[in-house]
């Protein structure tokens, strides 16, 4: 699984959730200035869950930009330890952005977002107006669900409809539900189908969190379905 880094600018967007932050491929690094001094419970107790997977970046004094130079020297840091990550800034100052089109001619993966919400891996793929739509037929070998191992056809689902399948198939799981999210997101990928890509899996997989099914604790999956 591809490791993402988030840096999160607070300053700019005081974000009060790291909820679609939780699966093992999210890093996450939040920086603070010297006014910052009170953040949110939810975000303090997920910063505590990630454990080493998520970090404080506290900047002492105050000045004109100040914070941006410290992710930015963070952004390069990690960039050259680890060039093949994906890179994530959120932050609303534009001013990041000829720094990120350099990277992107070096060849490394980074993207601005105004939040974590509208981060690229958690939005729908947007249709080709050249190419005609994908046939509405998908297969499935979901053994949960048939009660056997053959593969069937089934119509192509909305979110909503996977969600609504997923739970089904956890419910019938009873004791033997997936416990790491690693495993979880294979059988989400068995639900949706090989051909559906891994960071539409993963799309779903925080769909799962936002709406509460299934929360994260210390690598551990909890289901409150």
């Amino acid at each position: 699984m591809r490791k993402n880094y988030v840096l999160i600018d607070y300053e700019n967007v005081p974000v009060k959730t790291l909820a679609l932050l939780t699966g093992e491929q999210f890093e996450v690094r939040v920086f603070l200035g010297p006014k910052n001094t009170k953040l949110p419970l939810e975000l303090v107790l997920t910063m505590q869950a990630l454990k080493q997977r998520a970090e404080y970046i506290v900047l002492e004094t105050v000045g004109n930009n100040a914070l941006d130079f410290h992710i930015a020297y963070t952004l390069g840091t990690l960039a050259a330890i680890e060039p093949e990550a994906f890179f994530h800034i959120i932050s609303k100052d534009t001013g990041f952005d000829p720094l990120l089109d350099h990277l992107k001619q070096q060849e490394i993966t980074v993207v601005r977002s105004i939040s974590i919400e509208t981060m690229p891996c958690f939005q729908q793929p947007a249709a080709s107006p050249l190419k005609k739509p994908a046939p509405p037929v998908i297969k499935t070998a979901i053994k949960a669900i048939n009660g056997n191992t053959q593969t069937q056809l089934a119509p192509q689902l909305s979110l909503d409809d996977l969600v609504k399948t997923t739970i089904k198939t956890l419910e019938k799981l009873k004791t033997n539900k997936p416990t790491k999210p690693a495993t979880l997101l294979n059988t989400m990928q068995a639900v949706c189908g090989k051909n559906v890509p891994q960071t539409k899996i993963e799309q779903f997989y925080a769909e799962l969190i936002k709406r509460g099914y299934v929360k994260e604790n210390a690598g551990t999956i909890c289901y409150f379905l």
